[in-house]
């Protein structure tokens, strides 16, 4: 009697959960088709195009959201989602115009400018963690190993001839560094007493390395110290490199005379491939032994000159050359012009690291040729002071502007070898700079 009790309770349990089941089941079809019956509702024809108006950028741009978020899910003001938009599209294209009219450094600017016009597209938020630019930001850039393979290939493509046969011309690239930390102290001093903007002494640091025009190390020390300004940070230091035509040579002409402008340097002498060959190494242990917080961009240039120097790895060091460095300055410019974004661009903050940005590299160049009107005076063999100006890290523009100077005063004086070798100091100099504003953070 009891087993039958037992039966019986089983089966009444089993019949009341298949009904529940059942019930679930024919509840959630019911949902499911009316849901189904109200995503294929039919619709008139101008509500088709109300509803594809409804997703267009250009709605997105005449009524702004409040509850709209930027890649990082930061809220964006209305005046960002439209007007701002607007601002930095006729900026991106004014950046395309000095890239293919111009030809200022196009290989970064257009890039870089067209990442810009991407990260201002409304609705398709391609600067997210799973956009397009959000993902090449975060593998290349926000842990700094973009601008570390740029520094590979520009080691690679690097001469230290003409450096090591006129060592006295080092002294010119570190001179020039002197806008480095000359608008260290203008950040400084532009935060602290106008009250237009409000630095740290992180951000004046990262700063600052736009003096040295070198654009791979400012993106390098941005995105240590100050990643939120990486966009503005990393479009003043490529479009100063880029502009070094432009604003090198009045500053040159300037501070020297006709006279001191046609000075002709004598040929330097024939540099042997083993000093080519230890120079190097000799770089990176007096980098690891006094400063090692440099170690990552100096090392990764020496490599890279040190593979072409070696003549045993042509096959890596032509890769390094064209195809690395090609692609590496793609995904570059891209993930940087992901900052172009309007929230994040039109700011005071950018005007204040535009203004402190030309001048400090106007100081750089100043420095340069100061002190080698003054290495002229006290040498026995004749400088000439316009070589100076090429101690700032673009290479190897601010070399040929110099070479470009000279033979404009004195047709047929070739001075874009003897340019070199402080232009080549220079990049060494920035990325010792570099370090050293690293090192003071820890």
């Amino acid at each position: 009697m009891v087993k039958l009790k037992h039966i019986f309770l089983s089966i009444l349990i089993a019949f009341m959960a298949s009904t529940a089941f059942s019930h679930a089941e024919s509840h959630t079809a019911a949902q499911a088709q009316e849901a189904q019956s109200e995503v294929y509702k039919e619709k008139s024809l101008g509500e088709l195009a109300s509803s594809f108006f409804d997703t267009t950028g250009l709605k997105a741009m005449i009524y702004p959201k409040d509850t709209v978020t930027n890649g990082e899910g930061e809220k964006m003001s209305p005046f960002a989602q439209s007007g701002g938009r607007v601002i930095m599209f006729i900026i991106i294209f004014f950046l395309f115009y000095l890239a293919i009219a111009k030809g200022f450094e196009p290989l970064l600017l257009l890039p870089i400018a067209f990442g810009g016009l991407l990260a201002n597209i409304p609705v398709a938020n391609m600067t997210g963690e799973h956009g397009m630019l959000g993902i090449i930001y975060n593998m290349g850039i926000a842990n700094e190993f973009f601008p570390l393979l740029i520094f590979m290939g520009v080691g690679a493509m690097t001469d230290f001839g003409p450096l090591l046969a006129n060592p006295k011309t080092a002294l010119l690239g570190g001179a020039a560094q002197f806008g480095i930390f000359g608008s260290l102290v203008g950040a400084a001093m532009l935060s602290e007493y106008t009250g237009m903007v409000d630095f740290s002494l992180k951000q004046c640091s990262a700063i600052s390395i736009i003096g040295g025009a070198d654009g791979p190390t400012s993106i390098f020390i941005a995105s240590a110290l100050a990643p939120e300004l990486m966009g503005a940070i990393a479009v003043a230091a490529y479009s100063y490199m880029a502009l070094v035509p432009v604003i090198q040579p009045p500053i040159m002409k300037a501070l020297t005379t006709v006279e001191e402008r046609r000075i002709v340097m004598k040929t330097g002498r024939k540099v042997h491939k083993l000093e080519k060959l230890i120079f190097p190494l000799l770089v990176i242990v007096m980098t690891f032994l006094v400063l090692p917080d440099a170690a990552p961009l100096i090392g990764a240039f020496v490599f890279g000159n040190f593979a072409k120097e070696s003549g045993v790895v042509d096959r890596l060091s032509n890769e390094m050359q064209n195809s690395l460095i090609n692609i590496v300055t793609i995904f570059l410019g891209l993930g940087v012009g992901s900052k172009l974004a309007s929230d994040k661009f039109l700011v005071m903050e950018t005007l204040g690291i535009m203004i402190i940005g030309i001048l400090a590299f106007a100081a750089g160049t100043a420095a340069g040729v100061i002190m080698a009107k003054l290495m002229n005076k006290f040498s026995k063999e004749p400088i000439n002071p316009l070589i100076g100006a090429a101690g700032v890290s673009a290479v190897p523009m601010a070399a040929r502007v110099a070479s470009k100077v000279g033979a404009e005063a004195r047709p047929g004086n070739i001075l874009l070898m003897h340019a070199m070798g402080p232009n080549v100091a220079g990049v060494i100099g920035s990325a010792v700079a570099a370090g050293v504003l690293l090192s003071i953070f820890k």
